[in-house]
């Protein structure tokens, strides 16, 4: 219940409504009561009160609906209606109405031995740059540091103390740029969670990935920032976006001639409408019959390319054994051996080496390989020539399964209409984004490199992707500003400080890397880091991350790989990938290059 008094005098039964107004002309706060007459008086605040009257002090302000999150010195609430908000080095105050804006209380966290430790790292190189470049590149990240916001909703809050944030389940996603398994599980824990890292190397569709990403950010409204340690590490996403008539959603900014050129070339907002959307069930119905068959997809590619190996494998053994005049002629189907099976007595027959067949391995043979008949084992020259036909029987068992498994993934796509439907996703997908995009209402303003950032709630309406990078992007959006995503691509190659710069302006986090490429080279200080995953000397931002959140962190390694041909992929995937990746390229018989 809101009591007004003037002068005094209890004026509550009388009114209908009252507001509060800062007059121009007197350079003060005005209370203005509304009567049921329709008339109305004014009077200073000051000669006035209004209960109930409660004030706040250090606070964080942020307008409903805007990126911008601003420090003030203290706020007077009245009534529970309208808030008098003062800002530092400011005595006029600011009129909100409640309904409009949130306080926000501000955190310790640049007082946390986290990020003194990163302010400290900054300007450690800052007072060692070599060169004025080096010393105008340190200055830069030592004053955006001090930019940024101290607020609990950003990622860099998640990452000063390791606690990762959850998101309400991610429903509704599309994919108009196609999509694998792994692409899959990438873009539903994206949504997942406050932070979230997708691995991979070059050729598995990162890119593909972020523009996934990128799209579902869209539709729901959200900004994002695209960022990586330089400008030109981005440029493959904006191809991507400009091939598909996307590019007049990027803010090309970063550094000054890039900003120079975005704003002199300003993209015009497209005119013409779009083809008609099929409704969001329709893609998740042909999402749901996508699932299982990407699963078969992975498996047919995978058993592939173990059927390539095996080939191999089989054709070295087969010319090995006819170099050393090893005749295999006898067949050993009337065993019925498995793959595994026959691997198990080769491995016997290793064990019993030279020895003579005992009783205890009669039974051992009987129950274990239903082999009642010992006479291949009774001499050494028997028993070799049985281990070599063993061999051979292991490829051909083990390839005759291979076959029939593939068979069995080709017949379900096809049955499935897996291409065709994969092509119905990405084509619906599409449409349904740009029927959505067409539909929001563009405001008709035109922005410039000076002004852009005093309408910057506008300006992310009109552009809510930003590229930029990790060096430049608190320069590139307004003082205070947050938004809601920002992905950082490279991050394998993205050191600790500048990376945190991009967490303290978003809410929410996407790791792109990949943490067994060459590690970054970073400039050694001898700070000692708070936590062993904080050091700026051992670790990348990727590596950083995913030793600070441990277990409660999202991550993806994007398995299936298109790049390069499958015996070079399956070499690295072999040494560094423990056998995860997938490779989607087939082996066409290509001869390897020779060498004088």
């Amino acid at each position: 219940m809101v009591s007004i008094y003037v002068n005094g005098e209890d004026k509550t039964a009388q009114i209908s409504d009252w507001t509060i107004a800062w007059s121009t002309k007197y350079e003060a706060l005005q209370l203005t009561c509304h009567f049921p007459s329709k008339k109305t008086f004014t009077r200073p605040l000051s000669e006035c009160q209004v209960l109930p009257t409660h004030e706040l002090a250090e606070m964080l302000l942020t307008k409903r609906g805007s990126t911008i999150v601003q420090p003030i010195e203290k706020a007077t609430i009245y009534g529970d209606r309208y808030a008098a908000v003062y800002f530092p080095e400011n005595t006029k105050p600011y009129i909100y109405k409640l309904d409009d804006i949130d306080f926000l209380k501000p955190t310790q966290m640049k007082e946390s031995s986290v990020f003194r430790y990163l302010a400290d790292v900054a300007n450690a190189r800052k007072s060692r740059a070599g060169t004025e470049n080096q010393l105008s590149i340190a200055a830069n990240v030592v004053r955006q540091l001090d930019k940024l916001p101290a607020s609990s909703s950003t990622a860099l809050y998640a990452y000063c103390t390791a606690k990762n944030g959850k998101q309400a389940s991610s429903e509704g996603l599309i994919y108009p740029f196609g999509l694998n398994e792994s692409q899959l599980a990438a873009v539903e824990r994206a949504f997942s969670a406050q932070i979230s890292v997708i691995e991979g190397p070059p050729g598995t569709g990162k890119t593909q990935t972020i523009l996934n990403i990128l799209a579902n950010i869209l539709l729901r409204g959200k900004t994002v920032a695209v960022l990586s340690n330089n400008n030109a590490a981005v440029e493959n996403v904006y191809e991507k976006l400009k091939k598909c008539s996307l590019d007049h959603l990027v803010a090309k900014l970063g550094n000054k001639d890039n900003q120079k050129d975005f704003f002199a070339n300003l993209p015009p907002w497209p005119s013409a409408a779009p083809d008609p959307a099929p409704a969001m069930e329709e893609i998740q119905t042909i999402l749901g019959q996508l699932k299982q068959l990407l699963r078969d997809h992975n498996a047919a590619a995978q058993l592939r390319a173990e059927i390539d190996e095996l080939n191999i494998e089989r054709s070295y053994l087969q010319q090995w054994q006819e170099d050393y005049g090893e005749s295999i002629s006898a067949s050993l189907d009337k065993y019925g051996l498995s793959p595994r099976k026959t691997a198990d007595l080769m491995a016997y027959l290793s064990y019993l080496g030279e020895r003579r067949v005992r009783l205890k391995d009669r039974l051992e043979l009987l129950f274990n390989f239903k082999i009642f008949r010992t006479k291949p084992f009774a001499q050494n020259e028997e028993r070799l020539s049985f281990f070599h036909a063993l061999q051979m029987h292991f490829y051909d068992k083990a390839l005759e399964n291979k076959e029939t498994a593939l068979q069995a993934y080709l017949e379900s796509l096809a049955r499935g209409n897996f291409a065709t439907l994969l092509e119905e996703l990405t084509t619906k997908s599409m449409r349904y984004l740009r029927q959505h995009l067409h539909e929001q209402v563009r405001t008709p303003e035109t922005f410039d490199a000076k002004t852009y950032k005093k309408h910057f709630d506008a300006f992310v309406h009109r552009f809510p992707i930003i590229g930029s990078s990790t060096h430049s992007i608190v320069n590139s959006i307004a003082p205070g500003a947050v938004l809601d995503y920002v992905i950082i691509d490279e991050a394998s190659q993205q050191d600790i400080v500048p990376g945190i710069l991009a967490l303290g302006c978003a809410k929410n986090l996407i790791v792109v890397g990949d943490s067994r490429q060459l590690a970054h080279i970073p400039i050694t200080l001898g700070l000692p880091a708070p936590e062993d995953v904080y050091d700026c000397e051992r670790y990348s931002l990727l590596d950083s991350c995913i030793g600070v959140f441990k277990g409660a962190l999202p991550k993806t390694l994007l398995k299936e790989h298109y790049r390069c041909h499958p015996k070079i992929i399956q070499f690295c995937n072999q040494q560094f990938y423990d056998n995860a990746l997938v490779p989607m390229t087939q082996d066409n018989g290509e001869a390897p290059y020779g060498y004088c």
